[in-house]
């Protein structure tokens, strides 16, 4: 596997190495873009599931990841795969947005929280309802990677725990289907990529930082915040996609790879996500921030508000798909 930040690679380099390799012989390349930062216990399970490939197929796919946006921007990834400018990516799934809003549904505040439901994702009817969605969009889903059911919002200068609070706070946003929750409590959701979270919050674009637990101490956050709240306010996915016709062109050991290393990958995700949650609130209280672990009455304060304003943002962008998810979502 080569794990690269940079995607430079010379055509004279590259002309010999295909004038002394045999298509025979030749590894299959699979170029794999996605925004996490080295350090994110996510990019290190999308590193061991890249291995994990290549051992599989007996060195048929090569497998080069290239993290923290270094081949291809976020909001990018899913169109150069489908274009088949690039093999594969990875996205959260709020960075579907308007394009398919069906893949907001863990998003719901405080709705898709158990580790329970979680470890029943991979396989299930939703599962795979949603990966007929996607293939609709010119991708096919490989891989799904739970990274957090714990939320932290941080701030500067107070916490935000009530729905006072957020009243005229400028906050990351996600999209507009799970930013209907924090507009109903008067807050200003701005969507933008995980990575910009930090220089936004440095330079007062936003006052508000939004975000997994555990990738509130990956990138950082400590340093441009000094108060987080921490609280089961939804589940997100980082999901692996690939080209159809990419997959398609795959021996049936390479494809056989490709997809047993994405169930084991899934179970790999919850189990680095579930120790990373478990540590960040300590890590973040020992680098300055002051840390409040959200209460069960705060929690249905906030639901009572965040939840109907969610459930109708979400009936409207989905129509029937969004129903009979939510009833593929109750199965779990």
């Amino acid at each position: 596997m080569k794990k690269l930040l940079a995607f430079a690679v010379g055509l004279g380099a590259l002309t010999g190495v295909m004038s002394t390799t045999t298509a025979a012989t030749a590894a299959t390349e699979m170029r794999c873009s996605h925004q996490l930062p080295p350090a994110h216990h996510i990019a290190k399970v999308i590193d061991r599931w890249a291995a994990e490939i290549e051992t599989l197929s007996g060195g048929e796919i090569d497998v080069q990841i290239f993290g923290a946006n270094s081949l291809t921007p976020a909001k990018q990834n899913a169109i150069a795969v489908a274009k088949g400018d690039i093999d594969c990516a990875f996205s959260i799934n709020p960075q579907w947005g308007k394009t398919l809003p069906i893949m907001n549904v863990t998003l719901g505040p405080f709705a898709v929280s158990s580790l329970d439901a979680l470890q029943k994702w991979e396989g299930s009817e939703a599962a795979k309802f949603l990966e007929e969605k996607l293939l609709t969009k010119g991708v096919k889903n490989a891989v799904w990677l739970f990274t957090t059911r714990s939320t932290a919002i941080t701030s500067k200068g107070s916490p935000l725990i009530k729905p006072s609070d957020f009243e005229g706070v400028k906050i990351r946003g996600l999209g507009p289907v799970p930013d209907a929750g924090f507009i109903a409590m008067g807050a200003v959701p701005s969507a933008m990529s995980g990575s910009k979270v930090y220089q936004a919050l440095s330079t007062g674009v936003i006052d508000a930082g939004l975000t997994d637990v555990s990738a509130a101490v990956s990138r950082k956050y400590f340093e441009v915040q000094d108060h987080v709240t921490v609280l089961p306010l939804f589940s997100i996915y980082f999901h692996g996609y690939v080209n159809p016709k990419w997959y398609d062109g795959l021996t049936d050991k390479g494809k056989a790879a490709v997809d047993e290393a994405g169930v084991k990958a899934a179970k790999w995700a919850i189990e680095a996500s579930e120790e990373s949650a478990s540590n960040a609130p300590e890590q973040l209280a020992e680098k300055g921030m002051k840390v409040h672990i959200a209460t069960d009455a705060e929690i249905d304060v906030l639901k009572g508000i965040m939840s109907p304003a969610f459930d109708k943002s979400f009936g409207e962008a989905t129509g029937d798909d969004g129903k009979k998810l939510l009833e593929l979502i109750n199965k779990l």
